[in-house]
This record gives structure tokens, C-alpha cells and sequence, in this order.
């Protein structure tokens, strides 16, 4: 297996953690493979990235024999746009580094937990299409080819978390154009890849209805979705195991913890050769 990391500089000079897992090829079975790989973004309301949210995810999936990648991206004092663009260059390097990588640069998805579920649907979706060509990005290069979402922040409406759009906005967080601009729900179109995506149905902190208006969106474009309403656990679970749980203590779920064979059995069947 190989394992890097590299620093990706933001536009407001702070700098953003890219880690890579990448498993190597065998003569024994298909010297020339490539992968499917995923882009892992974790949460914690853009005022920090989760540790919970980010190595153990990118472990689940390197197990099931994909790719894995991390970013850490920067948060609060930086404000939107400089998540986004980190995003945009994790998404080059992999797609530049494909062939070196195993990677299927065609089969790359994006799976982001909570604020950082925002973080991948805004680069997924057409969202922040005009923000990304005004920053010399084509918005199709750097588009995943595959959603995951868990427990995401969606909208900036009435059941937004407002904390998450207050840290990525900073002095606009009340510009309600601004606001309109960044809630996902509003800009799903053809150009959405296929979506994954879970939540439970007590989250007080990001209500369910965030993933409700999610899906409703995606059905009335035609993007393919499949979603997962669990009944029990709070937010920001991630596993739902020990391994992630709260000093190993709160935040054990067993309802949950299927979803990651859930994701992959999704990932198996999305990039499908």
C-alpha cells in the first residue's frame, strides 16, 4: 500500500491536509488494475475537520478494495470559497495522479459527513459551478463521479444548521443571496452523479428533513438516489462503533453500523465495468 500526504494552499494562504491510501498491484492477480477510489470529507460544522470522520472512514473503504483519499480542508476563520477549491484540487491531483495511483479516474467518488456532506455535494452538484470557472476550474473536470452523504448539511432554509452556514459565510452569513446561493437542494440538475446517502431520523443537530429535501430534489432531476432513515442515533455518528465513537464510549449505534456495507454494495454497483 502506498501512503502520502501532500499540502494544498488556500486561496487565503491557510493550508488544507491531503492523505492518500492507495493499494498496490499484484503480478499474482491484475498487474495493471485500477480502482474505484473515494474522496473522504469529514464534518465538524466548517470549524474543524473530524478525526472520527476521516481515517476510520477511509480504512472501511480501502478494506473493500477501493482507494481511499482524506481532506482535511480549512476551516473557520477561512470562508467560503477556499473549502471548495481545496476540494477542486484534491479532485485534480487524484484525476492527474490516476495512472501512478491505480486510480479509475472515471470511478471517483466524494463521501462527506455532516458540514463536510455540504463541502461534497457543493463540489458534486452544480452548486458553485460559476465560483469554480471564476477561479479557473472546469466544474466537469473536478466533478466526482459518485455522491456519498452522511447526516449532510443540505439546506440553508429554515431547517438549516445555521452554526455550519455562519462558518462558512462569515459577514455574509445573513446575506440571503448568499445563502440561497450554497443551499444544495436549489441547484440539483442533470450534471448530479449518482447519490448515496444516510441519516437518522432523531439528528437534532441536522434535522432528516435536510436528506428528505435531498431526495425530493434528486427524484425531480433524475439523479439516481439511494437513502437510508435509520430510527435511532443522535448526529454525527460516523460508524456508530467503538472505533468511532467519543473517547471510545458515546456514540455507539448499533442501527447504524451497516451502512458502510451499504455504501460499498452502492459503490460496487455505480462503477460497474
Amino acid at each position: 500500500m502506498k501512503y502520502f500526504e501532500y499540502e494544498i494552499s488556500g486561496i487565503d494562504g491557510s493550508v488544507a491536509k491531503f492523505v492518500g491510501y492507495c493499494l498496490d498491484n499484484s503480478e499474482e492477480v491484475v498487474p495493471d488494475r485500477v480502482r474505484p477510489s473515494v474522496l473522504v470529507i469529514p464534518g465538524g460544522g466548517y470549524e474543524m475537520t473530524s478525526d472520527r470522520e476521516a481515517e476510520p472512514i477511509a480504512m472501511q473503504f480501502l478494506a473493500a478494495g477501493f482507494n481511499a483519499f482524506v481532506l482535511r480542508y480549512s476551516v473557520k476563520p477561512s470562508v467560503f470559497p477556499v473549502a471548495l477549491l481545496e476540494a477542486a484540487d484534491a479532485m485534480t491531483m487524484i484525476r492527474e495522479h490516476a495512472a501512478e495511483w491505480h486510480v479509475d479516474p472515471d470511478a471517483i467518488a466524494v463521501i462527506g459527513f455532516s458540514a463536510g456532506g455540504h463541502l461534497a455535494a457543493n463540489l458534486a452538484t452544480s452548486t458553485s459551478d460559476d465560483i469554480l470557472v471564476a477561479h479557473g476550474y472546469d466544474p466537469d473536470a473536478v466533478r466526482p463521479n459518485g455522491l456519498l452523504l452522511a447526516y449532510p448539511v443540505i439546506t440553508s432554509g429554515p431547517l438549516a444548521h445555521r452554526g455550519s452556514f455562519d462558518s462558512l459565510l462569515g459577514e455574509r452569513r445573513n446575506d440571503s443571496q448568499a445563502l440561497e446561493s450554497v443551499s444544495i437542494e436549489r441547484h440539483i440538475d442533470a450534471k448530479t452523479p449518482p447519490v448515496f446517502a444516510w441519516h437518522t431520523v432523531p439528528d437534532e443537530t441536522v434535522p432528516y428533513e435536510n436528506t428528505l429535501m435531498l431526495i425530493d430534489a434528486c427524484k425531480k432531476a433524475g439523479v439516481s438516489i439511494e437513502a437510508h432513515l435509520f430510527p435511532q442515533g443522535g448526529h454525527g455518528l460516523s460508524l456508530g462503533t467503538a472505533e468511532t465513537a467519543w473517547q471510545g464510549v458515546n456514540g455507539i449505534e448499533p442501527s447504524i453500523q451497516i451502512w458502510p456495507q451499504l455504501a460499498v454494495s452502492w459503490m460496487h454497483r455505480t462503477f460497474a465495468r
